[in-house]
Protein backbone atom coordinates (compact mmCIF):
# COMPACT_ATOMS: atom_id res chain seq x y z
CA UNK A 1 0.00 0.00 0.00
CA UNK A 2 1.31 3.71 -0.75
CA UNK A 3 0.24 6.92 -0.45
CA UNK A 4 0.06 9.90 -2.92
CA UNK A 5 -0.69 13.52 -1.97
CA UNK A 6 -1.37 16.61 -3.33
CA UNK A 7 -0.51 19.47 -0.79
CA UNK A 8 -2.13 22.90 -1.24
CA UNK A 9 -4.04 22.59 -4.70
CA UNK A 10 -5.28 26.43 -5.08
CA UNK A 11 -7.93 27.71 -6.65
CA UNK A 12 -10.08 31.00 -6.68
CA UNK A 13 -13.86 29.76 -6.71
CA UNK A 14 -17.62 31.38 -5.48
CA UNK A 15 -18.53 28.91 -2.87
CA UNK A 16 -20.63 29.71 0.28
CA UNK A 17 -24.05 30.41 1.73
CA UNK A 18 -23.78 34.15 1.16
CA UNK A 19 -24.70 36.43 -1.85
CA UNK A 20 -21.80 38.26 -1.86
CA UNK A 21 -19.78 35.05 -1.87
CA UNK A 22 -21.28 33.54 -5.25
CA UNK A 23 -20.74 37.44 -6.80
CA UNK A 24 -17.03 37.99 -5.63
CA UNK A 25 -15.57 35.12 -4.89
CA UNK A 26 -12.34 33.71 -2.58
CA UNK A 27 -9.23 31.50 -2.43
CA UNK A 28 -9.28 28.01 -1.61
CA UNK A 29 -6.36 25.31 -0.72
CA UNK A 30 -7.30 21.82 -1.32
CA UNK A 31 -4.95 19.27 0.10
CA UNK A 32 -5.66 15.61 -1.17
CA UNK A 33 -4.51 12.10 -0.22
CA UNK A 34 -5.00 8.91 -1.97
CA UNK A 35 -4.14 5.18 -1.29
CA UNK A 36 -3.44 2.40 -3.41
CA UNK A 37 -1.22 -0.46 -4.18
CA UNK A 38 1.72 1.31 -5.64
CA UNK A 39 4.14 -1.93 -5.88
CA UNK A 40 3.21 -2.38 -9.43
CA UNK A 41 4.22 1.06 -10.44
CA UNK A 42 7.08 0.83 -8.68
CA UNK A 43 8.28 -1.93 -10.44
CA UNK A 44 7.23 -1.17 -13.86
CA UNK A 45 7.83 2.36 -13.99
CA UNK A 46 4.70 2.76 -16.05
CA UNK A 47 2.27 5.27 -15.40
CA UNK A 48 -0.75 3.21 -16.37
CA UNK A 49 0.17 1.05 -13.05
CA UNK A 50 -0.51 3.77 -10.21
CA UNK A 51 -2.73 6.75 -9.71
CA UNK A 52 -2.01 9.63 -12.22
CA UNK A 53 -1.83 12.69 -10.10
CA UNK A 54 -2.51 14.76 -13.21
CA UNK A 55 -5.96 13.38 -13.27
CA UNK A 56 -6.30 13.92 -9.42
CA UNK A 57 -5.29 17.94 -9.75
CA UNK A 58 -8.20 17.79 -12.76
CA UNK A 59 -10.66 16.24 -10.81
CA UNK A 60 -10.14 18.86 -8.30
CA UNK A 61 -10.25 21.80 -10.29
CA UNK A 62 -13.41 21.02 -12.34
CA UNK A 63 -15.04 20.23 -8.97
CA UNK A 64 -14.13 23.34 -6.79
CA UNK A 65 -15.13 25.01 -10.06
CA UNK A 66 -19.07 24.27 -9.50
CA UNK A 67 -20.79 26.37 -7.13
CA UNK A 68 -21.61 24.90 -3.63
CA UNK A 69 -23.16 26.47 -0.43
CA UNK A 70 -21.07 23.81 1.31
CA UNK A 71 -17.48 22.82 1.64
CA UNK A 72 -18.49 19.80 2.69
CA UNK A 73 -20.83 19.46 -0.50
CA UNK A 74 -18.19 19.93 -2.82
CA UNK A 75 -15.66 17.82 -0.84
CA UNK A 76 -17.57 14.61 -1.11
CA UNK A 77 -18.21 15.27 -4.81
CA UNK A 78 -14.37 15.35 -5.17
CA UNK A 79 -14.41 12.36 -2.93
CA UNK A 80 -16.67 10.47 -5.65
CA UNK A 81 -15.36 11.00 -9.07
CA UNK A 82 -12.10 9.86 -7.22
CA UNK A 83 -12.97 6.55 -5.90
CA UNK A 84 -15.28 5.90 -9.31
CA UNK A 85 -12.78 7.05 -12.17
CA UNK A 86 -9.56 5.43 -10.89
CA UNK A 87 -10.03 1.55 -9.67
CA UNK A 88 -7.05 1.12 -7.86
CA UNK A 89 -7.57 3.85 -5.50
CA UNK A 90 -9.21 2.20 -2.27
CA UNK A 91 -9.08 5.51 0.19
CA UNK A 92 -9.79 9.42 -0.61
CA UNK A 93 -9.05 11.92 1.67
CA UNK A 94 -9.79 15.73 1.35
CA UNK A 95 -9.34 18.88 2.93
CA UNK A 96 -11.18 22.17 1.54
CA UNK A 97 -10.14 25.47 3.20
CA UNK A 98 -11.72 28.30 2.52
CA UNK A 99 -8.91 31.52 2.88
CA UNK A 100 -10.42 34.39 5.17
CA UNK A 101 -13.66 33.59 5.48
CA UNK A 102 -16.10 36.14 5.95
CA UNK A 103 -16.76 35.35 9.91
CA UNK A 104 -16.83 38.76 11.42
CA UNK A 105 -12.99 38.26 12.74
CA UNK A 106 -9.50 37.24 12.06
CA UNK A 107 -9.64 33.87 10.83
CA UNK A 108 -7.03 32.48 8.36
CA UNK A 109 -8.60 29.85 7.38
CA UNK A 110 -12.01 27.00 8.09
CA UNK A 111 -11.19 23.13 6.97
CA UNK A 112 -13.57 20.63 6.30
CA UNK A 113 -12.06 17.28 6.17
CA UNK A 114 -14.10 14.18 4.47
CA UNK A 115 -12.50 10.80 3.62
CA UNK A 116 -14.46 7.41 2.00
CA UNK A 117 -12.58 4.61 1.09
CA UNK A 118 -13.98 1.47 -1.00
Amino acid sequence: MGKITLHNIRVFTNHGCLDEEGKIGSEYSVNLTVKANLSPSAESDELKDTVDYVHLNKVVKEEMAKRSKLLEHVAERILTRILSEDDIVTFAEVEVSKINPPLGGDVEKVTIILSKER
